[in-house]
């Protein structure tokens, strides 16, 4: 299946209640994909086309309040227009699931593949100080696995979470496992799961719930920014996740996620027949970074390669990771741009001319 199918396909198997959102190249057969399955007849899912990427966003901020899970997905441009209610949504502390298959910037740029919401992704990307939880597969069997994890990590910390992949991830053909059905929550579940904050009508048993992003008291909105901060830093201590290959022996790693990560597996088999002790460390969680794994493997390695499809965004956190372990271990990085995939040589020669000659 398409990596763009298998993430519609996972969100009918994972119960999920609800998808608003509008067609973006190259994304646009997950919705395509729903409406074609129509999961309404079957588990009772809502699709919905709406008139725009800032109306999906937002009526996915209303359909996340009652509680149900609830998701959207576009590609870049489409998410920059969703940023304003994204960050509604992190201030509100609403779960939800935002997919982002990237293609190529700035401006309308290219349908073909790309990492350069990175930063977009990480470091917040609306207004204000919050965090997303970004999720970064790199294959389609993991575009599977990862909408049910997102939902789980959502609900767990009442913050929307993200899966960035790209357009190759979302238009190549694999073979994949999908998951089992799960049964859509029922009204006695969701009281159960949101901790009783959800709006699903007002009992006898409970006071009104009002969902909001707004306070208008300072002191009461530092609060509530410190009380997100504890937020974040739980999820940095419990939730990072990543892969390494062949990392026990190397001088020099690379670091790269989703695409990037195939080709440099790819890179690491022809380095290491050149007799280049080279491993490769896949971030699987982008927020929360692998930040303490780079700074355990620094005193040992003699380089870091961040390997990517933007201009250099992901790279900053490595060289970050590696400030903070106290060494002085050399970070380079190498990557393409526009919608170009990097081969597994261009990456081992960059590696050989940055660290070797």
């Amino acid at each position: 299946m398409k990596g763009n199918e298998v993430l519609a396909e996972a969100a009918i198997r994972c119960g999920c209640d609800g998808y608003f959102g509008y067609p973006i190249t190259p994304q646009s057969e997950v919705m395509e994909t729903l409406m074609i399955r129509e999961p309404w007849n079957e588990t009772g899912m809502v699709v919905l086309q709406a008139e725009s990427e800032v109306a999906s966003i937002n009526m996915v901020y209303g359909a996340a309040g009652t509680g149900k899970k609830i998701m959207t997905s576009s590609s870049s441009p489409g998410i920059s227009l969703m940023a304003e209610g994204i960050s509604y949504i992190a201030g509100a502390e609403l779960p939800c699931l935002i997919i982002n298959v990237q293609r190529g910037g700035p401006g309308l740029g290219t349908i073909q593949p790309s990492q350069a919401d990175y930063f977009q992704s990480v470091k917040g990307g609306g207004h204000g100080d919050y965090k997303l939880i970004v999720l970064a597969p790199a294959s389609v069997q993991e575009m599977n696995d990862f909408v049910d994890l997102a939902f789980e990590l959502a609900f767990k910390y009442r913050n929307p979470a993200m899966i960035l992949t790209d357009g190759a991830i979302g238009q190549m053909m694999e073979k994949v496992e999908l998951s089992d059905y799960k049964p859509r929550w029922t009204q006695e579940e969701i009281l159960e799961k949101s901790g009783n904050w959800a709006t699903i009508g007002k009992p006898d048993t409970r006071e009104q719930n009002v969902i909001t992003s707004l306070e208008l008291q300072s002191d009461k909105m530092e609060e509530n920014n410190r009380r997100f901060q504890e937020k974040y830093r739980r999820m940095e201590a419990d939730e990072v996740r990543y892969e390494t290959v062949l990392c026990d022996d190397a001088d020099y790693v690379f670091v790269a996620f989703g695409s990037s990560a195939r080709v440099c597996m790819k890179a690491v088999e022809i380095a290491r027949e050149k007799g280049l002790k080279v491993g490769l460390l896949r971030p699987i969680t982008l927020y929360p970074f692998p930040q303490k794994v780079i700074m355990e493997m620094t005193p040992n390695v003699k380089g870091f390669l961040s390997v990517e499809m933007t201009a250099g965004q992901m790279v900053e956190d490595v060289k970050l990771s590696v400030y903070e372990s106290g060494h002085h271990t050399h970070v380079e990085y190498f990557g393409r741009m526009g919608g170009i995939v990097p081969t597994p040589d261009e990456v081992v020669e960059a590696l050989e001319e940055k660290f070797i000659r």
